[in-house]
């Protein structure tokens, strides 16, 4: 992977600082809406209080952006825009110890300069809108705060899951239940009212019942709903999904770009310390 000029070559008319201004992190991040629709949904009130924000500036015009989302490690980090501004953003102001971070394939030198990047698929975004949207029908319900635990035992979260009942709430389930047993469900990642945008997500069906279409029906009950406020929604996929994309495609998906989701690990940390020694040892494990 190439490198990108360090901090001692780096471009003197860059400014990099935190920012909460939300309307220069929109007007930014509407460049490329699709692919930015999560950080614009958390621009929304009700979660940009769980975000930092870091933003490279020259001549006043913002060239680079990253998002920290705060939560459970490790956290999740969106990064877009020019390669020197990520790279400085993340020396100076965003630094999670542990991240999962978003971004484009052409970004990753700049995240690998502070972070042991973790190998991972390319993902897809996908992308529908009212015109492309192919709804379906079939014995999908819309799940409720008080449907969490059938929905954290589907996920194999236990009762004292990471997803609460308020999510259910705020969010879009949908599921199929047989026998009275939910075996599948889909719901929402972020929505924005105020940008009119949706991410669906956590699309899972129970082992036992896969391949047999229950996915694609609760997907397009969340995506059907979205729609009614939403100008258009959006989910991610693995690229190495082939029944997933077909699946999505048949709802009126289509894909908008391709994308790097990975595992990083901040350089200098402790265990980086212990395992840097050992690896010219193992030549097979690269980093990316």
């Amino acid at each position: 992977m190439a490198t990108i000029a360090r901090a001692g070559l780096r471009d003197r008319s860059l400014q990099v600082r935190a920012t909460r201004d939300r309307e220069l992190l929109r007007e930014f991040l509407e460049e490329d809406r699709l692919f930015a629709a999560y950080a614009i949904c958390d621009l929304d009130e009700r979660e940009f209080g769980r975000t930092r924000w870091g933003v490279a500036l020259r001549s006043g015009q913002p060239t680079a952006v990253v998002l920290e989302y705060s939560g459970h490690s490790p956290q999740p980090v969106f990064a877009m825009g020019e390669p020197q501004g990520v790279d400085a953003i993340l020396d100076d102001v965003i630094r999670p110890r542990v991240a999962y971070v978003s971004t484009r394939m052409e970004l990753l030198p700049a995240v690998a300069e502070h972070y042991r990047v973790d190998p991972g698929p390319e993902m897809v975004r996908m992308v529908v809108d009212r015109a492309t949207f192919v709804p379906l029908s079939g014995p999908v319900a819309r799940l409720v705060p008080a449907d969490i635990g059938e929905v954290d035992r589907l996920y194999d979260l236990g009762f004292a899951s990471w997803l609460p009942a308020d999510t259910l709430l705020h969010g879009v389930y949908y599921g199929i239940r047989i026998d009275g047993k939910l075996i599948a469900a889909a719901g929402t990642h972020v929505i924005s009212r105020e940008a009119r945008l949706g991410v669906v997500g956590n699309v899972l069906t129970h082992k036992d019942h896969r391949g047999q279409g229950h996915a694609k029906l609760t997907t397009a009950a969340v995506t059907a709903d979205l729609l009614r406020t939403c100008d258009q929604v959006v989910l991610n996929v693995r690229s190495d999904n082939p029944p997933a994309l077909a699946a999505y495609r048949a709802i009126g998906f289509r894909e908008h770009t391709r994308f790097e989701e990975r595992i990083v690990h901040r350089r200098g940390a402790l265990w980086d310390s212990i395992v840097s020694p050992f690896r010219r040892w193992f030549p097979t494990h690269k980093e990316s």
